[in-house]
C-alpha cells in the first residue's frame, strides 16, 4: 500500500516523490534567479577581472586612486577585506570600484524593486461621442473622462461617423473641441481631433502627466 508519503515495499514511490521534491525545488530556484536578474544586472568582479588589465581605480569613498592593473587593484580590496568591481567597461581605460558587492548587489536591487512598485502603469480609457449628442449626454461624459483622468489614466475620445456625416467632419471636430472644453482644467490635449476614416479621435492626458 502507498503512503501519503510515498513509500511502498520495493521503494519505487519514494524514488519518485524524491524526483518530484528536486525537481520543484530547481524550479523554484530557477524562477528566483531569473526574477533576481530582471531586477538587477550583475557585474564583473575579482577573479572576473583580467590581472593584466589597465583601469582607473576609485576607492569605497568613491575618491579615485589613479591608473594601475587589475592586479594590484585586487591587492588593495583583498586588504580592506572589500572586492573589486569594474563598474564602467567601456570607459578608456575601463573604470573599477573597491566596494562591499554583497552590500551593493543588495542594495540596487531593493533600489530597483521599490522603483518597479512605484511605477504606474497608464491606461487608455474610451469615451464615445456622437456628432447629435446633446449636452446633457455631453456632461455625463464629460464626468467619466474626469474620473479617468482623476485616476492618472489617459482619455481616447471617439466620434463614428454615419452616412451624411462623413461629409461634415468638421461637425464631429467642433463636438470634440466643446467636449475639451468641460475637461480642461484636469486634461491636456495629447493628441488633436484626427479624422481616421469614419472616425475622429482625440487623446486627452491628465496634465499632472506632463
Amino acid at each position: 500500500m502507498i503512503s501519503p508519503f510515498g513509500t511502498t515495499r520495493n521503494g519505487q514511490t519514494s524514488k519518485y516523490f524524491f524526483i518530484f521534491v528536486v525537481s520543484y525545488i530547481c524550479l523554484t530556484r530557477n524562477f528566483f534567479i531569473r526574477r533576481f536578474t530582471t531586477i538587477f544586472k550583475e557585474l564583473v568582479t575579482n577573479d572576473g577581472i583580467s590581472d593584466n588589465l589597465e583601469v582607473r581605480v576609485k576607492d569605497e569613498t568613491g575618491a579615485m586612486l589613479g591608473i594601475m592593473r587589475a592586479a594590484r587593484a585586487k591587492d588593495i580590496a583583498d586588504e580592506r577585506r572589500l572586492d573589486l568591481v569594474l563598474i564602467t567597461p567601456n570607459a578608456q581605460p575601463p573604470v573599477c570600484q573597491i566596494m562591499d558587492y554583497g552590500k551593493y548587489r543588495f542594495d540596487a536591487a531593493k533600489k530597483a524593486k521599490d522603483a518597479q512598485k512605484n511605477q504606474k502603469k497608464t491606461d487608455i480609457k474610451e469615451i464615445r461621442l456622437s456628432m447629435t449628442i446633446d449636452s446633457g449626454d455631453l456632461n455625463t461624459k464629460a464626468k467619466q473622462a474626469n474620473k479617468f483622468l482623476s485616476d492618472g489614466d489617459k482619455v481616447k475620445v471617439s466620434i463614428r461617423m454615419r452616412g451624411r456625416q462623413q461629409a461634415r467632419p468638421q461637425m464631429g471636430v467642433d463636438v470634440m473641441n466643446s467636449f475639451y472644453e468641460t475637461v480642461k482644467d484636469i486634461a491636456s490635449v495629447d493628441r488633436k481631433p484626427v479624422v481616421d476614416g469614419r472616425s475622429i479621435v482625440m487623446i486627452l492626458a491628465p496634465i499632472n502627466s506632463k
